[in-house]
C-alpha cells in the first residue's frame, strides 16, 4: 500500500471521490514531479545544454504543477472541487506540454524517454481523476 492510499485510509471523513483512485492520482502527481525534477538535473548535465533549454523548462513546469496538484489532493477538509478540477486541468495541459517535449529528446536521452513514460500516465490518470469529479 502506497503511503498516499495509507493516508486517504486514515482520514476520518467522508471523501467525496474514491479513495483508491484518489491515492493512485497522488502518486501519480509525486512520480511526475520527481521523474521531471531529475530530467531537467539530468538535461542540464548534457554536453549540448543549449539544445534542451525548452526541455528543461518544460520539466521544471511539470514537475512545479504536479507538486501542487498532489498537496492540493492531499486535503479534504472543506474540499473545493472547483480547485481540484483547475489543477486537474493544468497538471494534465503541463503533463503533455512536456512529455511532448521529452520525447524529442527521448532517442537521444534515455532520462527524456522514461520523463516522457512517467508524464503520459501521469497525464492520463489527471484526466481519469477529471472525469470521476464531473
Amino acid at each position: 500500500m502506497s503511503t498516499a492510499k495509507a493516508m486517504m485510509e486514515t482520514y476520518p471523513g467522508e471523501i467525496n471521490l474514491d479513495r483508491t483512485r484518489l491515492a493512485a492520482a497522488n502518486d501519480a502527481l509525486t512520480a511526475c514531479s520527481a521523474s521531471c525534477t531529475a530530467c531537467a538535473d539530468a538535461c542540464l548535465s548534457e554536453p549540448m545544454v543549449a539544445e534542451l533549454v525548452k526541455c528543461v523548462r518544460t520539466d521544471l513546469d511539470g514537475a512545479d504543477v504536479c507538486e501542487a496538484a498532489a498537496r492540493v489532493l492531499s486535503r479534504h477538509t472543506g474540499y473545493d472541487a472547483n480547485i481540484s478540477r483547475a489543477l486537474l486541468e493544468a497538471c494534465a495541459v503541463a503533463c503533455k506540454e512536456c512529455a511532448d517535449e521529452c520525447e524529442r529528446h527521448a532517442s537521444m536521452h534515455e532520462h527524456c524517454r522514461l520523463c516522457a513514460e512517467t508524464c503520459r500516465e501521469c497525464e492520463r490518470v489527471c484526466r481519469d481523476l477529471q472525469l470521476a469529479m464531473a
